[in-house]
């Protein structure tokens, strides 16, 4: 297992003395092209990690606003190919900013284990998280991707007990995904006085920097979360921005980035209560 671009960018932002910003956008959505625009945009806009969703048509753990892009995303033709061939692109113009994908099991089984870790690793992915995998039940595709150097991160949430930490810590690398809010993306805002406790038993529990998402809606939200956790993830404040452009008639890349410049200075201008 290599974990080398998540790492080295890990390591730079504690050099740093600061949390990263960590940017959740669509495959797809609201056009390949527009999608594309978007995700080459964000290095340069702030995002240090880069979350890339694949869409799904039974996303359960999201609320409205990431719903409606993946069936945007489905829409523009965006499969799980589709998908790994935009980090391919992506990739070619980009050597260093770590790229996750994120999204659900059902395209991965039906992809294959062994064929998605294989596409995964030759398209520059460098990690994947499985919204609906639990630790028990992700042993083969834990296997595929071993074999094919990409990270599996694993999510954490408010109900994760000491013991189930362990459980979640095991076979995780990169970085552990702490979901800071009960319930779907979008629907209620994180509390840095609780998220902060969290953050500190389950960086114990994994030896690895933790990355907030999850009800992280302003740039004040996220420099608060910044000085508590070591990145700081936001997902539905931007492909909201993605519907806005709809509405509007406007080009999405141009608002979707202004509000990562937004998000990503905040979180850089905070500094954590304590060295992380």
């Amino acid at each position: 297992m290599t974990t080398a671009r998540i790492d080295a960018r890990f390591a730079a932002l504690k050099a740093e003395g600061r949390a990263g910003f960590v940017a959740y956008v669509m495959a797809g959505d609201p056009s390949r092209n527009e999608a594309l625009e978007i995700l080459r945009g964000l290095p340069a806009a702030g995002a240090d990690i880069i979350e890339l969703g694949f869409p799904f048509s039974d996303p359960m753990a999201e609320g409205p606003p990431i719903q409606k892009a993946a069936l945007r995303g489905l829409r523009a033709g965006l499969t799980l190919k589709g998908t790994l061939d935009l980090a391919r692109v992506f990739r070619d113009g980009d050597a260093d900013t770590p790229l996750i994908l994120m999204g659900y099991l059902n395209p991965i089984e039906t992809h294959g284990y062994e064929a998605f870790a294989h596409d995964a690793a030759d398209a520059g992915v460098d990690g994947l998280i499985v919204v609906d995998c639990p630790p028990e039940e992700a042993g083969p595709l834990s296997d595929a991707l071993d074999a094919h150097q990409v990270s599996l991160i694993r999510l954490a949430t408010p109900t994760s007990d000491d013991a189930r930490l362990k459980v979640i810590a095991e076979g995780t690398s990169g970085f552990v995904y702490y979901v800071s809010v009960a319930g779907v993306t979008g629907a209620k805002e994180a509390v840095a006085g609780d998220v902060a406790p969290a953050v500190e038993r389950v960086r114990a529990a994994s030896g690895l920097p933790v990355a907030v998402g999850f009800g992280i809606k302003t740039p004040e939200r996220a420099a608060e979360i910044a000085r508590v956790a070591d990145a700081v993830v936001a997902g539905s404040v931007l492909v909201d921005e993605v519907a806005a452009a709809l509405t509007a008639n406007e080009p999405a890349a141009a608002r979707v980035l202004a509000k990562v410049r937004a998000l990503s200075d905040a979180v850089k201008g905070a500094r954590p209560l304590k060295s992380v």
